[in-house]
């Protein structure tokens, strides 16, 4: 990476799932910990890895505005969202606040008080929605935005409006980031779920039973770790990528129904499945796979981990969480 020792990272969303991951994969491309600035809310707990710890609130215009005029970073992370779709169906207010109105701000404030900024946009291929009906295998980057769901609207929205604002001259690099997952992500997805359950059976903290949803669906993962790398990536200054729009994605979908069976497989005891009625999901989108051809060809990533490896490790974490 082409990092100066004056260059300066602002990631939001530090102290969540995504965003440990991604300032540990700032540091792993040459990154000083002094030039990384992770901002936290004052009730959260501040970045971790000795990186600056910067608080404050991503919905606080007059706040945010004074943080990056002051530091004046060469890139802005912007991974701070309500990310949980069941969430933002239940704040509909607060979801379209914090994954469509922060970003505006934020952007508005990069052309006013720091242009040279790049913004790199976490968002989600919940943006796609309907047109994954359309297509019997991966998307890619030119299928219609149809979103069906409250964040997949909020997310799509704010994709659309970044494209619109690097016309006029915002430097914005927006992903569109089919599911990941990995060691530390909460149980509310379906991978640390799984994982949860089958540590807390091998525990002895529960009945030898997983409780499932739907495992028909057939989805696109990828490891936190790879997603992470690829912000990281992105916020590289020699990168000629402004404006550019990138699938994260591994190309091949898989039945959540293989997910659980290769979890389960990695554990000695028997396990019985069965559906719990309150973990079903609506869902029109039978199967979701996205193309990674444009993110292989210009800025050079492919995904590191390959999936076992990431199931293992998060089976690993919730193990580990359960250790008397």
């Amino acid at each position: 990476m082409a990092f100066s020792s004056q260059d300066k990272i602002l990631v939001t969303g530090a102290a969540g799932f995504v965003g440990k991951v991604c300032i540990n994969a700032l540091l792993q491309d040459g990154c000083h910990p002094d030039q990384i600035f992770g901002l936290s809310r004052h009730n959260e707990q501040a970045a971790a890895h000795g990186v600056n710890s910067v608080k404050g609130d991503i919905l606080d215009r007059a706040g945010m505005r004074d943080i990056i005029s002051e530091l004046q970073p060469c890139a802005i992370i912007h991974l701070a969202a309500i990310a949980e779709p069941a969430k933002a169906r239940a704040d509909h207010d607060g979801a379209w606040a914090v994954n469509f109105d922060s970003v505006r701000h934020l952007a508005e404030t990069i052309l006013d008080v720091s242009p040279k900024t790049r913004l790199i946009f976490s968002g989600s291929a919940e943006a796609y929605g309907a047109s994954f009906n359309d297509s019997s295998g991966p998307i890619d980057e030119f299928v219609p935005l149809r979103p069906a769901t409250t964040y997949g609207a909020t997310k799509a929205a704010a994709d659309m409006l970044l494209g619109q604002m690097a016309q006029d001259g915002l430097r914005a690099v927006r992903f569109r980031a089919f599911n990941h997952t990995g060691p530390g992500q909460a149980p509310a997805y379906v991978v640390p779920a799984f994982a949860e359950q089958i540590a807390r059976i091998e525990a002895g903290l529960q009945p030898p039973v997983v409780n499932v949803g739907n495992l028909e669906a057939k989805r696109d993962f990828l490891d936190v770790r790879d997603v992470a790398a690829a912000y990281a990536r992105a916020a590289d200054p020699a990168a000629d990528i402004d404006g550019s729009v990138f699938n994260l994605a591994s190309g091949e979908a898989r039945s959540i129904q293989s997910i659980l069976d290769a979890l389960i497989g990695m554990s000695n005891q028997q396990i019985d499945v069965e559906t719990d009625p309150n973990r079903l999901r609506p869902s029109d989108v039978p199967y979701a796979a996205g193309s990674n051809v444009r993110i292989r060809k210009e800025i050079g990533w492919t995904p590191a981990h390959d999936f076992e490896e990431t199931l293992r490790d998060t089976l690993t974490f919730w193990r580990e969480q359960f250790v008397s």
